[in-house]
């Protein structure tokens, strides 16, 4: 693993240096959180070949002092796309969880030139669903996690701060409401949407719901997971995104 800032955001980077006819993928974590949950998956997916870039986004975890307050979801996206540009690689797989999901539908919905394919794991927030909702089933989760992944979590939040993880968290709800469907309609990429069985943040209904509001949508399901399906197992999502973007159906 390669650690450099690039715009203003920490990176790590894994596998080998971009290079033409090397994949690349993007790999962008959910609120208040870092990449570092993200690390399995990355080192996964450089196992197969590919060069896997995995950025903190700005106001959170190493790329906190990238921004003065808690950005929005647009603004999270417009400093994701000046981070790619940055990187000087061709279209990329993006993998998000969670609230990154979001992020990467802004993204990919502004910038479809930039995006090969999209993996969305545990997509949130779901529209429709109150903020003490939200957190009920971000509480119901945390037990179904491991608790190395509770330590990481716990030592991410701290960093970036309970008051930028309430003003987040606020953003992203409002996004929710307002845009992210929005957003989701207008991805073009192939794009699969993948859910731990025992996720009780996206449930198998909006997660189909999403997969029917993208272009060309399809989804997924890994046994014994959670909300974070990319921590807990990631052999499995890799080996579904391997099949994914050799063109199966995952």
């Amino acid at each position: 693993m390669e650690q450099s800032t690039q715009a203003g955001l920490f990176t790590r980077r894994f596998g080998p240096p971009p290079r033409e006819g090397v994949p690349n993928v993007v790999l962008v974590h959910g609120l208040g959180l870092s990449g570092r949950y993200f690390v399995p998956l990355a080192r996964r997916l450089a196992a197969g070949g590919a060069t896997v870039f995995v950025p903190d986004l700005p106001g959170n975890a190493r790329s906190r002092a990238a921004a003065r307050r808690a950005p929005r979801v647009g603004e999270l996206a417009g400093a994701l796309t000046r981070w790619h540009r940055g990187l000087g690689v061709g279209p990329s797989l993006l993998v998000a969880n969670s609230v990154g999901c979001q992020v990467v539908a802004a993204f990919a919905a502004r910038q479809p030139h930039l995006v090969r394919r999209v993996v969305m794991v545990g997509p949130a927030l779901e529209p429709g669903a109150g903020g003490w909702r939200q957190c009920g089933r971000l509480l119901a989760d945390a037990p179904r996690e491991p608790l190395s992944l509770l330590g990481v979590a716990v030592a991410d939040y701290l960093v970036t701060g309970p008051f930028r993880f309430v003003a987040s968290f606020q953003h992203a709800l409002r996004d929710a409401a307002e845009s992210f469907e929005g957003h989701l309609a207008r991805v073009a990429a192939p794009t699969l949407v993948v859910r731990g069985a025992g996720d009780t943040i996206a449930s198998r209904a909006w997660t189909r719901r999403v997969a029917r509001v993208v272009g060309d949508g399809r989804t997924a399901e890994i046994r014994g997971a959670a909300h974070a399906a990319h921590y807990s197992a990631p052999g499995a999502l890799a080996a579904l995104i391997e099949e994914f973007t050799s063109g199966g159906r995952a």
